[in-house]
């Protein structure tokens, strides 16, 4: 990491994964805005399918027998403890306020990591400051907005906030846990424990498993296909060769995706306040990754 070229831009196949992981996790939010199956179910069932498909390739690894990656191991399964309740708090608001509203707070995820980053005595630019002030005056621009429309989307902003600061938690989890272990191993022992944990809450809100339409399966198969697979799954597989800046960078056009795609399939248009709000928050995040960068570089040269 530390040799690694936070600036050089993605390349042969990590350009598509990336695209493709944009357009993934781009559709979470309209999908489950669309779908009426319990949102405990959604969850469960994305994240074993998920356990599932990426289980026979970790097996193959047999990355269990060192003490550090049966340490690796443990921090996954905390990682999936995180993910479960990021899941919750992104599910939970996509049903409260808006798509684009939702996806846009959540995107915080890299401000917040950042903010742990440096609690834990990490190193913060001086010169990403102002794309967090920008980010977070967006954030509070964005919430107010929804405020003043219902409790019940204020209620959804706080869960989308939350979301994005148990992800970033999440994210510095993983990114450790897989510098001893492979990233297949780690989403089996993640999804697993997230599936495992869901499970529980299926039985105390007495959610069904199954006995839905097709077309809610068809809904299901899409956030799995393209959240989970194209979405998660890629972006780790990525990180192995491009920077977390960059990848960073590139998730936050998830929010542009998510709202496009909520207006072409939901019909739902936020209030003309809310887009400058979703505008100063992408730009803001985007400065805090790019000077982040760049100040990584300087320090490195000098």
């Amino acid at each position: 990491m530390k040799n690694q070229d936070h600036t050089k831009l993605p390349t042969g196949r990590d350009i598509p994964f990336l695209i493709f992981g944009v357009l993934g996790i781009g559709s979470s939010g309209p999908i489950i805005a669309k779908a009426t199956m319990p949102i405990p179910t959604l969850i469960f069932w994305r994240n074993l399918v998920g356990a599932l498909v990426m289980m026979p390739f970790a097996l193959a690894r047999k990355e269990w027998k060192t003490k550090d990656q049966l340490n690796a191991i443990r921090w996954s399964a905390l990682a999936g403890t995180l993910l479960a309740t990021h899941f919750v708090c992104f599910f939970w608001a996509m049903k409260l306020t808006s798509v684009a509203t939702g996806t846009a707070l959540t995107a915080t995820q890299p401000i917040f990591a950042a903010l742990f980053i440096k609690l834990a005595g990490g190193h913060i630019p001086r010169k990403s400051i102002a794309g967090m002030i920008i980010a977070f005056i967006s954030v509070i621009a964005i919430t107010g907005i929804d405020f003043s429309v219902s409790i019940q989307a204020f209620q959804g902003d706080l869960l989308a906030v939350f979301g994005g600061a148990v992800g970033a938690t999440y994210m510095i989890i993983g990114a450790n846990a897989q510098k001893e272990i492979s990233t297949s191993t780690f989403t089996t022992v993640c999804y697993s424990t997230c599936a495992i944990l869901i499970f529980p809450l299926v039985l105390l809100t007495g959610s069904n498993l199954t006995g839905y339409s097709s077309t809610e399966w068809l809904l299901l198969g899409g956030l799995i296909i393209g959240a989970q697979f194209l979405g998660h799954t890629l972006f780790n597989f990525t990180l192995k060769r491009v920077s977390p800046a960059v990848v960073s960078l590139v998730v936050f056009f998830e929010v542009p995706v998510s709202a496009i795609l909520a207006f072409v399939w939901l019909g739902q248009q936020p209030p003309a306040g809310t887009i400058p709000g979703i505008i100063g928050l992408l730009f803001g995040c985007t400065l805090f990754v790019l000077r982040s960068n760049q100040s990584e570089e300087d320090r490195k040269v000098n």
